[in-house]
């Protein structure tokens, strides 16, 4: 059978457009459908500018800093909507990036909602084409809880970036990683911020509990007032703005309340049900070890498949997708030591297994190495902020089996050092190896202090 196509892909986030654009300079026929920008959640609405007003907000303490070293910057104020102006100018730059990356090598553009009709067809809008393969890359959306009020008056975190006023007073719900990384944000800018978490701690186990201490240690000196054990019941418009009910203490009245509560697989209104294709329970398409549903021509990535929600791992599994299907060579994503950062200030980043997940697979054939101290760039300034290192080492085999930092820079210093955990260098190696001096990063060729894990007990708990 003749097709339109030989690969269309429904999505045209990062793992979309690598894919078609690979294919593409592969010498496939693509096309690919997006219906509101190209560059998906990451581009738009996501990581690069959450990452931009994340340096904006680090210039307030740049400012109050650099008095310690001599600089006279006298009164200083913040514009909120002059950094919403240029970040948008940003954004536009890359979306006309992201359609250059996509025109050149030949990959045709449909705008509008792409369904599935077939498992070799897709309509959109009044338009009905065929393709060899199909590929799924829609990601995922912010979802807001079943709250009272919450889908009246609450926001999520699309919606910081066209907020037109910064809010002076901010319910922030939820403690991972993007409500951390906004309630940062907000603190640092000025706004008094709440963190409501219906845990006892920052972030999950997916990040080491020495880091999660500390990052939670240096946001509360910013401001930042925690409420744990805390679920919100309630929010509804008040005299002065909202008024937020929680389950364990008094209501509290705010400009804005942020729901950081979690995301889902954009799955709806596709058709993959459809035409057969399984979904878990949560939407996400269940796919192999090779991106295939159990409809053969249909694969999927990135996501909305829900299996690690990052976006370099979207980027890789796409590029993997399109020389696996239309390219001389095979290329393999794997997912075992997958480098990540938290974008707070201070940020926190690692790459390997924390310190609890190490004892459940190794017992205590472990040794740990840490320190926390000082960094150098606040030695002149009245700034009390901890930096935190640690690696954690199979005993047995010298093998550095994780790497964790809290401090700044540390998301650019986990990156070169992943590459040695993804190689398997030993704490050996890390010794054998001379630091740069004097910087932060020589401290992880350079720990010597020892120490044995913690209990398992003491982990679990």
């Amino acid at each position: 059978m003749a097709f339109d196509f030989d690969l269309f892909v429904i999505g045209a986030g990062s793992g979309g457009v690598r894919a078609a654009r690979i294919a593409a300079a592969h010498g496939a026929r693509v096309a690919i459908a997006e219906r509101q920008y190209l560059g998906g959640t990451c581009v738009n609405v996501g990581c690069v500018p959450k990452k931009l007003m994340t340096f904006a907000a680090s210039y307030a303490h740049h400012l109050e800093d650099a008095a310690g070293f001599g600089w006279q910057v006298g009164d200083a104020r913040h514009d909120w909507s002059t950094l919403i102006r240029n970040k948008d100018r940003e954004i536009d730059r890359l979306n006309r990036t992201y359609a250059r990356l996509l025109e050149g090598p030949g990959a045709r553009v449909f705008w509008g909602d792409a369904v599935i009709a077939g498992p070799n067809t897709v309509r959109i809008g009044a338009e009905t084409v065929t393709a060899a393969k199909i590929l799924v890359a829609t990601g995922g959306r912010p979802v807001l809880p079943e709250v009272p009020g919450a889908r009246e008056h609450g926001i999520t975190s699309d919606d910081v970036f066209y907020l037109e006023r910064m809010p002076e007073r901010v319910v922030v719900v939820g403690a991972g990683y993007i409500g951390i990384e906004f309630a940062g944000i907000f603190a640092r800018l000025g706004s008094e911020v709440t963190m409501a978490h219906r845990g006892r701690m920052i972030l999950n186990d997916n990040f080491d509990l020495d880091a999660r201490r500390v990052l939670q240690d240096e946001l509360e000196k910013q401001g930042v007032v925690y409420a744990f054990d805390c679920k919100i019941t309630g929010v509804e418009q008040s005299a002065g703005g909202l008024l937020v009910h929680r389950s364990n203490c008094a209501a509290i009245e705010v400009d804005q309340i942020l729901f950081a509560t979690g995301r889902a697989p954009n799955t709806q209104g596709l058709g993959l049900e459809e035409v057969g294709v399984e979904l878990r329970g949560n939407g996400a398409v269940h796919v192999d070890d090779e991106d295939r549903t159990n409809v053969p021509s249909i694969h999927a990535i990135g996501d909305v498949t829900d299996r690690v929600q990052l976006t370099p791992v979207a980027t890789a599994e796409g590029h993997a997708f399109a020389d696996r299907h239309f390219g001389p060579a095979r290329r393999e994503v794997t997912y075992d030591n997958i480098p990540t950062a938290v974008f707070a200030n201070p940020p926190v980043a690692q790459v390997g297994l924390t310190e609890e997940q190490a004892i459940a697979r190794f017992g205590d054939d472990l040794d740990v190495y840490q320190a926390e101290f000082k960094a150098m760039r606040f030695a002149l300034a009245e700034r009390d902020e901890k930096t935190l290192m640690k690696l954690i080492v199979q005993t047995s085999t010298d093998r550095v089996v994780g790497a964790h930092m809290v401090g700044q820079d540390a998301p650019e210093i986990i990156q070169g050092f992943a590459v040695a955990v993804k190689m398997g260098a030993t704490k050996a190696d890390f010794d054998a190896t001379i630091g740069i001096h004097p910087t932060s990063a020589e401290e992880f060729v350079t720990l010597r202090t020892r120490r044995p894990p913690r209990t398992a007990e003491a982990a679990a708990g």
